[in-house]
């Protein structure tokens, strides 16, 4: 545990590669929150783009006032030499591709002041703004993509928050080690391996649900974007089942389901010729509708189901990356679990 006294005040730690124009307008943002800030408050843009990109970056942070630090690859890493870095004693970790709003320091930090000790941070919402896009309209449903960025404005508390909108105390952040510096994933769980310790270890995170961050639509636009996100979060969440293994919960991966049907297939195919082997399709497609019927809930109208199968479908993405993961980190056995959610109690 850090022993070291802190000044009272409010740093912004932001992890960025590329992404020039969205780190821009997070940079302006950023500039409107520290102008309300009650504390001292700075911001820390921590980069390893390539060397158009990172020229760029360093002006943008000189006009707006804002630290600009070298950093490594790693997500987790990046933010955990922004806290380093940092002046104060509350850290706000927000990303590149998002717009705060004004009041955001004013708000953290007020709830973070007035907050027992036990309250290690506080939590808003994010919402991804709307977009024309096709893959917006139907990634709209998705929950693995949506659920955990939303779900401060409807819970008092939750075990971890997305670092999109996520404000801690220092103290806290350091007793428990930080973010992992390494992991399967680059970038993904870094975030809940955070909430999850910090909760183990006896604090809370609340969460305010009137500070709303805004994600930028360019990460739904793309079907390729988000099946790499869909992929990469099932990856780190097998990761993360095998290094907190009390947070695991017992789920059914559709890939798992799939190699039982091929084997069933392969095994009928004496008999029944290759036919037996859409056995693999057929199970992956009942999956997704069973999954779209949840998604859609009320709404039975044509547009919902198609919306929601589509979602449904590359929401399987994450099913792939859990099912990929389990080999590479040789724990078949994870093959048959999956991470509790944050709010399961």
């Amino acid at each position: 545990m850090s022993t070291v006294e802190y000044e009272r005040g409010i740093s912004v730690v932001v992890p960025v590669k590329g992404r020039v124009p969205q780190m821009r307008a997070q940079l302006a943002s950023l500039r409107a929150a520290m102008d309300r800030s009650p504390e001292p408050a700075e911001v820390l843009v921590v980069d390893d783009s390539e060397p158009a990109d990172a020229a760029s970056h360093q002006l943008n942070c000189r006009e707006f006032g804002a630290r600009y630090v070298t950093g490594p690859r790693h997500v987790g890493a990046k933010r955990n030499l922004g806290v380093a870095q940092a002046r104060y004693d509350l850290i706000l970790f927000t990303d590149s591709d998002c717009r705060v709003p004004p009041e955001i320091l004013e708000r953290h930090v007020k709830t973070l002041r007035g907050a027992d000790p036990s309250v290690g941070g506080v939590a808003g919402p994010t919402f991804v703004e709307h977009s024309e896009a096709p893959t917006y309209r139907f990634m709209r449903w998705s929950k693995l993509l949506n659920d955990d960025l939303e779900r401060p404005r409807r819970r008092a508390t939750v075990t971890w928050a997305t670092t999109t909108n996520l404000a801690v105390r220092r103290k806290a952040f350091e007793e428990v080690g930080g973010f992992p510096s390494e992991s399967l994933t680059i970038v993904g769980g870094e975030d809940v391996d955070l909430g999850i310790k910090m909760s183990d270890a006896g604090y809370t995170t609340v969460c305010d649900p009137e500070t709303v961050v805004i994600h930028d639509h360019a990460s739904t636009d793309s079907l390729a974007t988000a099946c790499r996100r869909l992929f990469t979060y099932g990856r780190s969440e097998q990761w993360l089942c095998t290094i907190h293994p009390s947070h695991r919960r017992p789920v059914l991966n559709a890939f798992t389901l799939a190699t039982a049907a091929a084997a069933v297939g392969i095994a009928l195919v004496p008999r029944y010729g290759g036919r037996s082997l859409l056995a693999v399709p057929m199970a992956l497609g009942l999956v997704a509708g069973a999954r779209a019927r949840r998604l859609r809930g009320t709404d039975r109208s044509a547009r919902a189901a198609a919306e929601t199968f589509a979602c449904a479908s590359v929401d399987l993405l994450f099913d792939l990356g859990g099912f990929v993961a389990a080999f590479e980190l040789r724990r078949p056995g994870m093959l048959f679990t999956g991470l509790r959610p944050a709010d399961a109690d």
